[in-house]
């Protein structure tokens, strides 16, 4: 089942990502993360609770479970400082074989654009696709920082990317 009233910008239930908007920098890379249908529950929950996110150092406020049209604000903790990212989720999917979400950035977030997670089965195998789309925030100073939030950006992936190992789950 798919949840939105738009499909998102990274095709969250699409299994090719084909039509990719000019103006942001996209990125997109897919890895096994588990195996198995315990693994698959266990991976799938923490999923829709935020889990990459929360894994990989970031607070979600309210800490609810995703849905189509919530606005938490993601918190990220870089040196000691709190740096608010507002953002709205715009598509979730839950099917058997797939499952996932896509929020936006909403103004005020550090880069303007869209991030998805997606979980899907592959026989035996656990698949976990992350989907962005960056641009240069809407305030001068992240547009200033940008290069550094690129930096910083390539080191968060790594982390969504191990976020759902069975080791962590």
């Amino acid at each position: 089942m798919v949840h939105g009233s738009e499909r998102s910008m990274t095709w969250v239930g699409e299994t090719e990502w084909t039509e990719r908007p000019g103006e942001y920098r996209a990125w997109e890379q897919t890895v096994r993360v588990g195996a198995g249908d315990a693994y698959w529950v266990a991976a799938r929950l923490a999923l829709l609770r935020w889990g990459v996110k929360t894994r990989s150092g970031f607070t979600v406020e309210p800490d609810a479970p995703v849905a189509v049209g919530v606005r938490p604000v993601i918190i990220a903790r870089p040196l000691g400082l709190a740096i608010h990212e507002p953002v709205e989720v715009v598509e979730v999917v839950d099917t058997e074989r797939r499952v996932g979400f896509a929020y936006r950035t909403l103004p005020g977030h550090p880069v303007s654009g869209e991030e998805a997670f997606i979980l899907t089965r592959d026989g035996d195998g656990v698949h976990l696709t992350i989907r962005s789309l960056t641009r240069p925030g809407d305030r001068l100073g992240w547009r200033l920082a940008f290069p550094a939030l690129l930096v910083a950006q390539r080191l968060t992936r790594r982390r969504y990317l191990r976020a759902l190992l069975p080791d962590r789950l």
